[in-house]
């Protein structure tokens, strides 16, 4: 995947021999993306193999538009971490019961702030949306950048 250097905590390792709990903890995965071409798309296609894995391992049921709006928010994300940010961003996705967290992490300390609602501006509504199809949306602030964190139910109505 051009683009995407593959890690989990601290030492890089393929996606496939990620955690994806039982015995060895929380069904997570981290990936730190470094902006180049095929960054983003690269983002979407592992979090479609997380949520594959999460359902064919773990039993957990994902539903197709589950599926769409989790790569939704993933691609708005990091889009603009690596937009607004100096340096790499670093994807992290875990289960959280019935849903899945999606938190993307940069180096700009500065906390994005959603514009008012303008039918004629084309672009930048990506904040919008990640707020309108997430069940919770926070931004935190690190000690390094912050990190914005959505959860999305991964069964419809949920």
């Amino acid at each position: 995947m051009n683009g995407v250097v593959k890690a989990v905590l601290m030492e890089p390792v393929p996606p496939d021999e990620a955690s994806f709990g039982s015995d060895e903890g929380p069904v997570e995965l981290t990936v730190a993306l470094a902006g180049e071409s095929g960054c983003i798309a690269g983002a979407r296609h592992l979090t479609g193999g997380f949520l594959a894995r999460v359902e064919h391992e773990q039993g957990v049921p994902v539903s197709p538009r589950a599926l769409d709006l989790a790569q939704l928010v993933v691609s708005e994300l990091v889009t603009n971490a690596l937009r607004h940010a100096p340096g790499p961003a670093l994807l992290h996705l875990s289960l959280a019961g019935a849903a899945v967290e999606i938190a993307v992490w940069d180096s700009d300390p500065a906390l994005p702030v959603p514009r008012g609602t303008d039918p004629t501006r084309v672009g930048q509504h990506g904040l919008e949306i990640v707020m309108a199809v997430a069940q919770d949306f926070d931004v935190v602030r690190e000690p390094v950048g912050k990190r914005v964190v959505a959860r999305l139910g991964l069964l419809d109505g949920l």
